[in-house]
């Protein structure tokens, strides 16, 4: 008997509907992309304790400490102690040690937090490769191999030298975190109807972003964000791994793969009916024998050929593109460092704004799942980068002008609420799920994987360079967001094709026009077939 949840009776496609092992599938699948936001948020809210664990394990002086962050440890019963000689004479060599001492400690600290993007960028390479290589189930429990060994060594971390488990931690979670990037966008386009490919690939950047606000919330100093537990609250990162490897045994595998990967006919049939919920499953089945019998005329897509193939060049270009439109609108610089930016905003209890930015970003994401089927995905792209760049001007204008008028703190503080409710209703969740209604089966394990890379190599980027560009900039460095937002925006709006309901065909077709060429012929008109827009079910 067939289990469904029906949903948007108001659509036009008023008879699709979910299966319960469809909603059931997804769910596990992003249990991934949970751990990804946790692992992304859970490294912020316990800085300066872990900093002074680590001064505490080198034997770096207590004076120096204090110096260097104006920061005092609740308490050091289970560190180790080191007896320091007061010297109350000044000592050019004691101080030169003392610098290099914080010097190490903020070199050791960098490598905590960007072992994990490191990690990520190495491994988005491999999670297609991976998947088509053992499945897409099989890839997943692969990958969470890592995530338990990274959460063991970082919950391990204050029983033994943290710094070299942490950092070792937090680079085999990115490892992790860059093999799901790719695998998950694939997995959960492969088993989803034509007509809620967009709606279900929401939820991969929902999960990240509500995996972010956990984060967030456990590690306050009240729960997990203290002296005693802040090792509990890094290793909590394999929870999602643990339980996502259960529920893998009765997920099941991505008929596209069974069938045009392995040539397994019956067990595709056995899993599209179980999606499906339905044992009439022809029309999809036509479609991947289409696709299939395309393939097999095809040689095999490597990344090279994405942009030497003019078939591939322009859909993944704008891929990227869509990608670093979204890292570099500054929203990672706002997530990294919005505690900052709230206490000069005039904030008094900034900790609390900054979960507040987290929820809004959780809230309008689901909002865009409600959006993204009904308004189209280069539409509400558009809007999202359109508000951001207003609220992005907003932003400066508050810090700016915050020394002549108190009241424009809340100014700022309002533009960044609305910059992230802007990001979620298009910018943030469509660049993961677009990248797979672009290509078919054969290219779309390497496109994936050139997109993933192209997210977090800008990612890192944003990181590392915020600090210097706000020193640069001062108050006004929303301005030069507002700035690369716009100039993301018009190339968006010159160059990127809807993919709302159409079908491969149609989607070249596009790319075809907005490139001033003519039809390609057959081969990419069938290489568009993939995605055709499906009866309702």
């Amino acid at each position: 008997m067939r289990t469904a949840v029906s949903i948007g009776r108001a659509h036009p496609l008023l008879k699709r509907e979910i299966t319960g092992t469809l909603a059931f599938t997804v769910f596990t699948a992003v249990l991934s992309s949970f751990k990804f936001g946790y692992d992304i948020g859970v490294i912020n809210a316990p800085q300066e304790i872990i900093e002074s664990h680590y001064r505490c394990v080198l034997g770096v002086p207590l004076d120096d400490r204090k110096a260097t962050h104006n920061y005092t440890v609740n308490s050091t019963e289970d560190l180790p102690t080191v007896p320091y000689p007061m010297n109350p004479i000044p000592n050019p060599w004691v101080e030169e040690e003392s610098m290099a001492s914080a010097g190490l400690i903020t070199m050791l600290w960098s490598l905590s937090v960007s072992s994990f993007a490191i990690g990520g960028m190495i491994a988005s390479f491999f999670g297609g490769m991976l998947g088509d290589k053992l499945g897409r189930i099989k890839a997943l429990w692969v990958a969470n191999c890592l995530a338990l060994l990274g959460g063991l060594l970082m919950g391990l971390s204050k029983l033994g030298p943290s710094h070299i488990l942490i950092i070792s931690g937090r680079g085999i979670s990115g490892l992790y975190c860059g093999l799901i990037s790719g695998l998950v966008p694939m997995y959960v386009s492969e088993i989803a109807p034509t007509s809620l490919r967009g709606t279900l690939g929401t939820f991969h950047q929902l999960a990240i972003v509500t995996g972010i606000l956990i984060s967030q919330i456990l590690g306050l100093s009240s729960l997990l964000g203290n002296q005693d537990l802040w090792h509990f609250l890094l290793g909590l990162s394999a929870v999602p791994a643990v339980l996502q490897s259960l529920l893998l045994f009765f997920c099941p595998e991505s008929p596209r793969y069974l069938y045009i990967k392995v040539d397994e006919e019956v067990k595709a049939k056995d899993s599209l009916k179980r999606l499906r919920g339905s044992d009439d499953i022809t029309k999809d089945i036509t479609e991947m024998r289409r696709e299939k019998e395309e393939a097999s005329r095809e040689q095999e897509v490597s990344i090279i050929k994405l942009f030497t193939n003019s078939d591939y060049r322009k859909p993944i270009l704008v891929a990227l593109m869509l990608h670093m439109g979204q890292q570099f609108s500054g929203i990672n610089g706002i997530f990294y460092y919005s505690t900052s930016i709230f206490q000069t905003a005039g904030i008094s209890q900034p900790v609390y704004a900054t979960i507040g930015v987290g929820t809004v970003n959780t809230v309008f994401t689901v909002f865009s799942i409600f959006l993204v089927e009904k308004a189209g995905r280069r539409s509400l792209f558009l809007i999202g980068m359109s508000g951001m760049f207003f609220c992005a001007i907003f932003m400066s204008l508050g810090l700016v002008l915050l020394d002549k008028f108190a009241w424009m703190s809340y100014v700022s503080m309002a533009a960044i609420f609305l910059f992230v409710s802007f990001l979620e209703i298009g910018p943030g969740p469509i660049p993961w799920f677009m990248v797979a209604e672009f290509f078919s089966q054969g290219p779309r394990p390497a496109a994936l994987a050139i997109a993933a890379f192209s997210n977090w190599t800008s990612n890192f980027i944003v990181a590392q360079c915020f600090p210097y560009i706000v020193d640069f900039f001062g108050p006004y460095v929303f301005f030069f967001f507002a700035g690369v937002v716009l100039l993301f925006t018009l190339f968006t709006f010159f160059k990127v094709p809807e993919t709302k309901g159409k079908s491969f065909e149609e989607i070249a077709a596009e790319f075809r026009k907005k490139n001033g060429g003519s039809s390609q012929g057959p081969k990419a008109e069938v290489e568009m077939e993939f995605l055709r827009v499906t009866e309702t079910m």
